[in-house]
């Protein structure tokens, strides 16, 4: 008789569909809420210093985002771990 717990095992579960889900839908209105906040939030108030930091923010905050999306985070830190560890 199979039961439940069965037909878990035997099936293959993965996150590759939620991945593309996210990234062809979350990500990019992320990046568009971040550009309407930085044009709202930034434009027209004379603190130029302050919307280099928020630009600087995001650029920083866009790396680690392609960094996770890519797959190319552990490279960067197996390069990283060897740069102390010889």
């Amino acid at each position: 008789m199979t039961t439940a717990l069965d037909i878990v095992a035997q099936a293959e579960l993965g996150t590759g569909g939620l991945r593309t889900w996210m990234l062809d839908n979350i990500v990019p209105l992320l990046l568009l809420a971040v550009a309407v906040l930085l044009l709202w939030l930034g434009g027209g108030k004379g603190d130029n210093a302050g919307v280099m930091r928020r630009v600087g923010g995001l650029i920083i905050a866009l790396g680690v985002i392609g960094l996770a999306v890519s797959g190319a985070g552990v490279d960067l830190g197996t390069w990283i771990a060897g740069l102390f560890s010889g």
